[in-house]
């Protein structure tokens, strides 16, 4: 109890130059500092200072033989950062830290791709910064800070700014009757997209069957648990809209509905055990029959559009956003997304899909996403206008002589 006594504080701190809920990135340096506070002399034989990187998945599945339930665990585990510093070193003898405030500084160099940190039902990507005291003949003091790892998606490359189409029909059946024939193209300006940006869909939808349908439209996460070989696999709705209903023998054109990004985590692609991946769906609901679906891949990036690269059209410069959602109040709280089951049809339901509850998920404008994404707010160049905004004064304009 001596020794507890003596120790007012034992404390982590990362360097604060880089401002609250700023995230790392691979390559970066990692600085900050281990504080002691003491009030009279303490003896101290080592004192060791570790940053941890793992991704790791867990669940259980039961399976009934017989009578009885056995239950397969499956657990698996990557590492990405391990590196360990040595700030009082033990080579036998003792070090005597007098009373007042102690400050051990470290540097590590993080590798140069890491995975993004990430929360979700059946695994985790975390980072920490642990350090350890050792005194003599008492237990180990412990201390623990964890940090945050964004790895940074641009999506000003080719394969992010390729338009993403495809097309998808149906036959309606009802009691082995043919009511029909739907059909569907959908046609998105590119790939990447980052949060708080409109997606323009283009679409036609043909409805030959002698029911009224109803489009949908739909941004789907999926996470991808992997370990031993199986996947575990939870989906959610994160935006959602419904367009008009298209009565029979109709045709419905979308030229260009907005649907918007709301603040999300970024697409997890390198992790070889935790994939997060998006999907636009474009759904056709059906009466008396399963529902049409056609999806377009999706890739939610951290790095918008520049402001003065190529665009891939005129649409995706009109519909670009100013990221005047970041100043939105974060007591505000998005519309409740719908249902996963409502979007997809009766065969691709899986347990356990409806989106988190308001007090399950965490508020989605705080934490170092926002902050991230914050740093990069610009706003992209006006539209082209063959007009000029800066007309000449009548002064400036020569009379032309009618004569020559």
């Amino acid at each position: 109890m001596q020794h507890f006594s003596r120790i007012r504080a034992f404390a982590l701190e990362l360097d604060a130059g880089r401002g609250p809920g700023v995230a790392y990135r691979g390559g970066e340096l990692l600085s900050g500092r281990v504080v002691v506070e003491v009030a009279k002399g303490l003896k101290v034989r080592a004192l060791a200072v570790c940053a941890r990187g793992l991704a790791a998945t867990h669940w259980l599945e039961s399976k009934s033989i017989g009578m009885n339930t056995v239950y397969s665990d499956y657990t698996a585990y990557e590492t990405y950062l391990r590196r360990r510093q040595h700030l009082i070193r033990d080579n036998g003898d003792v070090t005597v830290l007098q009373a007042g405030r102690h400050e051990f500084p470290f540097t590590f160099q993080l590798p140069g791709t890491l995975a993004t940190s990430f929360e979700g039902k059946h695994g985790s990507v975390r980072y920490w910064v642990k350090a350890k005291l050792h005194r003599p003949w008492s237990s180990v003091k412990r201390a623990k800070k964890e940090f945050t790892v964004i790895e940074p998606i641009d999506i000003n490359t080719p394969a992010l700014l390729a338009p993403q189409a495809g097309a998808k029909e149906k036959l309606a059946r009802a009691w082995y009757c043919n009511r029909g024939q739907v059909s569907v193209s959908a046609k998105i300006d590119r790939k990447g997209y980052t949060p708080g940006e409109v997606i323009p869909i283009f679409a036609e939808i043909d409805n030959c069957t002698t029911r009224t349908v109803v489009p949908k439209a739909a941004i789907i996460q999926t996470q991808t648990f992997i370990a031993r070989g199986t996947k575990k696999q939870k989906k959610s709705v994160v935006a959602s809209m419904v367009g008009d209903s298209i009565a029979a023998g109709k045709r419905e054109v979308w030229h260009g509905r907005a649907l918007k990004i709301p603040p999300v985590g970024p697409s997890i692609l390198q992790c070889r055990i935790i994939h997060v991946e998006y999907a636009l769906k474009v759904c056709i609901d059906i009466p008396g029959t399963s529902k049409l679906l056609l999806e377009l891949p999706l890739v939610i990036g951290t790095i918008p559009l520049h402001p003065f690269g190529s665009r891939t059209s005129s649409i995706s410069s009109q519909y670009s956003v100013s990221m005047d959602w970041l100043q939105m109040g974060i007591s505000e709280q998005p519309e409740a997304p719908p249902e996963y089951s409502s979007i997809v049809s009766g065969e691709e339901t899986i347990e356990n899909l409806s989106p988190p509850s308001q007090d399950e998920s965490p508020t989605l404008l705080e934490g170092p996403f926002f902050a991230y994404i914050q740093e990069f707010r610009f706003r992209p160049p006006p539209l082209y206008s063959e007009v000029d905004p800066n007309p000449p004064s009548d002064n400036s304009i020569r009379p032309r002589c009618m004569t020559c």
